[in-house]
């Protein structure tokens, strides 16, 4: 079979849906990004400092944990990481893998806040939001080529490392979180925002969270979780849109998550 229609039946078969629903391209299979997930996060710990604080490691991974209890396939095997970092940062990366930031927790004031960060980026990879981007890079970028070489589960040199590694957000710089699309973002949100609801957070407590975002920015340089994501403003539009939905699946939940810091 010549080696164009192989690849036009590999693009028309690499449809998939997210779970708000929404089509998706995928050409990357999740062994794969789970595998450059595992890796990149590894070399994160290597390459940062990792806090040990015993007060601020049990805090965040209480709020981790009572979302990562809610969610579908569960989250037995997540892996929690806290970094001495200044930015009010948080990611979650395929294979499990969560970092949140100490300069977080100086924006996200109430655990429902820190809740809120979490969810939405555990919202990412629920999505499949890095595969989806690396596979939009393939088709756009690279050719139909690697497409080929990607659709074939193959990652034998540096080119489709690199757009892996682009596609996880991680960039150049390792542990540089590059910006998703408004629509990953979106969906992310959504997601997030009934995870939160979900394991017992106030989910109004989201609209808070983005206020404090705005205020942070003030006159100075933005926080970098903001940075890389749209206006606060818009962002707590939409989920007040979403609120109806959320609040009765936060009153219904009957958890309570008691997590302090």
């Amino acid at each position: 079979m010549n080696k164009l229609i192989i690849i036009a039946c590999v693009f028309l078969t690499a449809c998939a849906t997210s779970p708000t629903g929404r089509q998706q391209l995928i050409l990357v299979g999740d062994s794969q990004m789970t595998q450059m997930g595992i890796t990149s996060f590894q070399e994160m710990k290597t390459s940062q400092t990792i806090s040990r604080d015993r007060e601020v490691n049990q805090y965040v991974q209480c709020v981790t944990n009572a979302i990562l209890d809610v969610m579908p396939q569960g989250g037995q095997d997540w892996e929690v990481v806290v970094f001495e970092a200044p930015s009010a940062n948080a990611f979650a990366l395929p294979g499990g893998k969560i970092g949140v930031h100490t300069g977080l927790l100086a924006v996200a004031e109430t655990p429902a806040q820190l809740a809120t960060v979490i969810g939405h980026e555990i919202g990412h990879v629920l999505s499949r939001h890095g595969a989806e981007r690396v596979s939009h890079q393939l088709a756009t970028q690279t050719g139909l080529q690697l497409a080929d070489v990607m659709a074939s589960q193959k990652i034998e040199g540096s080119t489709e490392r690199q757009m892996l590694m682009l596609g996880l957000g991680l960039g150049a710089q390792l542990g540089v979180l590059l910006p998703y699309s408004r629509e990953h973002e979106s969906e992310a949100d959504v997601i997030g925002l009934d995870l939160m609801a979900q394991a017992g957070f106030n989910p109004q407590e989201s609209v808070s969270l983005w206020q404090n975002m705005d205020k942070a920015s003030g006159s100075q340089r933005q926080p970098q979780f903001m940075s890389t994501h749209p206006n606060p403003q818009k962002r707590i539009q939409r989920l007040q849109r979403r609120m109806p939905k959320a609040l009765p699946l936060y009153q219904n939940s009957g958890r309570k998550p008691n997590c302090q810091l």
